[in-house]
Formats: structure tokens, sequence, C-alpha cells
């Protein structure tokens, strides 16, 4: 695995200043949210060690898990060859969803 230090890597932010990310569980690869990161909040993870989220609803910063508790350990930040996704691979104790479920994706989608 190359690594590459942030300040070396131009990041394809969107319009708006965002990038989204993928967040997973670090040790099984479950998918347990997408969220968008602004540099700010990129910059935050990296210092806390914990994940940092711009919303886009609110309009602001946000610590993933400092209200429920279940704040996501940060393992390691990937970036995808366009330098336009990210992935976060985390050890999130808790659901990740605000619903209050482990993934937010726990619905399967079907045909009809």
């Amino acid at each position: 695995m190359e690594t590459v230090a942030l300040a070396d890597l131009r990041l394809k932010l969107d319009g708006n200043g965002l990038i989204p990310a993928v967040v997973q569980q670090y040790d099984t690869g479950e998918v347990l949210m997408v969220a968008w990161m602004s540099e700010e909040s990129l910059r935050l993870t990296f210092e806390t060690g914990t994940t940092w989220f711009w919303s886009r609803s609110r309009q602001e910063l946000w610590n993933k898990g400092a209200t429920s508790g279940n704040m996501q350990q940060v393992r390691r930040v990937l970036v995808d060859c366009d330098a336009d996704t990210l992935v976060v691979e985390v050890d999130s104790p808790g659901p990740a969803c605000h619903t209050g479920h482990r993934s937010c994706f726990y619905r399967e989608l079907r045909s009809e």
C-alpha cells in the first residue's frame, strides 16, 4: 500500500468544498455510513483520531458519536486513484446510524 501525505495530495472537492467519505469497520470491512468531509473536518479527523464530517443539512461540522457516545476511532484514511473519494476505516463501538442501527445500510432494495 502506497502512503501519501495530505499536504502532498490535491483532493478533488465538489463545488461546495466537500468530498464523499465511505466509513467502514476496520476489521470486517462492513460499510457503516457515507458522509461528507470538508478540508476542516478531515484536518480535525487527523488531529483528534475520531471522525468529523460536514453536515449538509445543518451546515455545520459534527464529530460522529459526540452526542451518542459511539465515537468512531480512526484506524486509517484511504483515498481513491482520482482523489475524489475517501474510505475511512474506523473502530466503531456501537450504532453508526442515527436510527440506532449498526450500519446506515440496513435495508435491502428490491425491484418491486
